[in-house]
């Protein structure tokens, strides 16, 4: 067996349980919700326009989805009791649930989409409690694989921002240009060698993308205001229905988002400097999980979507170097404030998909990265490597190939259709059923030639 892992040195500015001033708190933490904003109001928009929402229910959706993102994060940063991963982890409405939410809005519009969602939820409640009985099944590999997929899953909407024109009837190139100037700009501001550099290094770069754009005339302006000022939520505004039918599709990307989040508590805590096994940690994934579900449930009845922990927060603390969890109710403000009140967001919605992109590629490629410290903190057995080379390959491979997935029944493809729900799978299988060797052959390389070594179990 595998010894336990345990935390990985850190390059941390502020570590955990720090005492973070009140400016560089408030910098990180709008650099923290920069990067997961658009990401979290885009389901919204994405099912308003495949299903032809009226203009007052999208712009309730988005406004819904901010508040649950608000409460999610403050749940999981700040940790009551046996509620929350006590780490800085943040949420937002999860992607995975796209094709069953189209499938009942299709079937019964707005109140059959939230009433599955809330059917569905005490999935991950009711797992929660039994996930630490569980670890011999959720191994720092599995989690690691489950990070990877995440991140390369991800990568490329980076570069599909990054390919399209700031606006209409700019240059070919101008979108890479700023990207890259982006980048490179977050890469000094890394280089620097100073704390307040790295803390700011994000916003930093979003700044100057918006300056570039703006320069060049590249920046679209928000869409004009409706004059309202203040939503409110309401319990149950579009009712409640439910089909017997639709309950198992929802229920599976439930326990997706399980083992997504799994991955996440635990890349987190390794770049927090925290043990990746043992009781504390399974009780941050724990709570991490019971945290997703009460959101999901607090989202669902005041008319929104579920939400899930993300992934891009990872990437921010490796930028930053700030793992304090107690800024969350700072971040847990700006998210609310976003909500509550839609004309202070409408310049971060109109963010230039050049700059979005630049982001994505830099955060989504650090989360890859943080999959692979999880794969190998010390080295890979040929075990452990059999079972990544096959769950990535089906991680990547089986969701290329659409037009075969379309032939496939509509439960078995909506599970395939996400890379990370198949190759997830494929670890939990392999890692649970594949033998240990006690007298696997010790396959060393030189660690001038690679810093990846393939150890016995």
């Amino acid at each position: 067996m595998s010894e336990p892992v345990s935390a990985q040195p850190t390059r941390l500015v502020y570590g955990l349980e720090d005492k973070v001033p009140l400016v560089p708190a408030l910098l990180v933490s709008l650099q923290q919700v920069g990067a997961m904003v658009v990401g979290t109001i885009t389901p919204a928009l994405i099912l308003s326009g495949i299903l032809h929402f009226k203009p007052e229910e999208t712009a309730y959706l988005v406004s819904m989805a901010l508040v649950a993102s608000a409460l999610g994060t403050f749940l999981q940063t700040m940790r009551f009791g046996i509620i929350g991963s006590g780490l800085l982890s943040i949420t937002g409405t999860s992607f995975a649930f796209l094709a069953p939410l189209i499938q009942a809005g299709t079937i019964g519009g707005l109140s059959l989409m939230v009433g599955m969602s809330l059917a569905a939820t005490p999935v991950q409640l009711v797992l929660a409690p039994f996930l630490p009985k569980l670890k011999r099944l959720f191994t720092p590999l599995v989690s690691g694989i489950v990070v990877l997929l995440i991140g390369l899953s991800l990568i490329p909407t980076g570069m599909r921002s990054i390919a399209r024109l700031p606006t209409e009837g700019a240059p070919a190139w101008s979108g890479g240009l700023v990207a890259l100037i982006v980048i490179l700009v977050m890469i000094i501001a890394q280089s620097i060698g100073k704390a307040w550099a790295r803390m700011a290094a994000v916003l930093v770069g979003v700044v100057t993308g918006y300056t570039i754009c703006g320069v060049m005339g590249w920046l679209q302006l928000p869409a004009p205001s409706n004059g309202t000022w203040l939503t409110v939520p309401q319990l149950f505004p579009y009712g409640l229905a439910f089909k017997w039918e639709l309950l198992f599709p929802f229920a599976f990307i439930y326990l997706v988002c399980v083992l997504e989040a799994m991955g996440d508590i635990t890349a987190t805590s390794q770049l927090s400097g925290l043990p990746t096994d043992g009781p504390e940690h399974w009780a941050r994934i724990r709570g991490g999980i019971l945290a997703d579900g009460i959101t999901c449930i607090g989202s669902t009845l005041i008319g929104g979507f579920p939400s899930a922990t993300y992934a891009q927060n990872n990437g921010v603390i490796q930028m930053t170097g700030v793992a304090a969890r107690r800024i969350g109710w700072l971040m847990a403000i700006i998210l609310l404030c976003l909500g509550l009140f839609p004309p202070v967001g409408r310049w971060i919605t109109v963010m230039p998909p050049c700059v979005l992109g630049a982001l994505a590629i830099m955060l989504f490629g650090l989360v890859a990265v943080s999959g692979l410290r999880l794969i190998v903190p010390g080295g890979l057995s040929q075990r452990d490597a059999l079972i990544a080379a096959i769950s990535l390959g089906v991680g990547i491979g089986v969701p290329s190939q659409e037009d075969w997935l379309k032939t496939l029944p509509n439960v078995v493809q909506t599970f395939l259709e996400s890379g990370v729900s198949a190759g997830g799978l494929a670890a939990l299988l392999l890692n649970l059923f594949l033998p240990t060797g006690d007298k696997e052959k010790k396959l060393e390389e030189k660690p001038a030639e690679s810093n990846l070594t393939i150890r016995s179990s």
